[in-house]
């Protein structure tokens, strides 16, 4: 069964959360939280409390109550990008001119999977 949490509108650029995002595909819970808190980026911070809204959904689920934590793997990271309409803004520039930029935001959406006991 597969398990999803989303967080909207996160203020960071999505090429930035994709690198944190790429270190954590197909790790087990633990080991993905054990990267994030060593992870020195502001994005890890929301991406690990993410990681933990789904687990906390895992359990909630009254059809999934024997869900096994340690079991649990991220299946997927989707990071895409935010609507710009509201973000944007101007920077000084010389000759009193004034420069437009975005500041980009991100929607992530982190999918847990339950891991298959490996037969041998």
């Amino acid at each position: 069964m597969i398990f999803k949490a989303r967080a909207k509108y996160v203020s960071t650029s999505p090429q930035k959360a994709r690198l944190v995002a790429d270190l954590i595909k197909g790790k087990s819970v633990g080991e993905a939280v054990a990267i994030l808190r060593f992870t020195r980026k502001k994005v890890a911070r929301t991406l690990e409390s993410l990681l933990h809204d789904a687990v906390a959904n895992a359990q909630s689920i009254p059809s999934a109550q024997q869900v096994d934590v340690d079991a649990l793997k991220v299946k997927n990271v989707v990071v895409d990008m935010a609507s710009l309409r509201t973000r944007k803004r101007t920077m000084p520039a010389s000759l009193g001119r004034a420069f437009r930029f975005v500041r980009r935001q991100s929607h992530i959406t982190i999918a847990l999977e339950e891991e298959k006991a490996k037969r041998s």
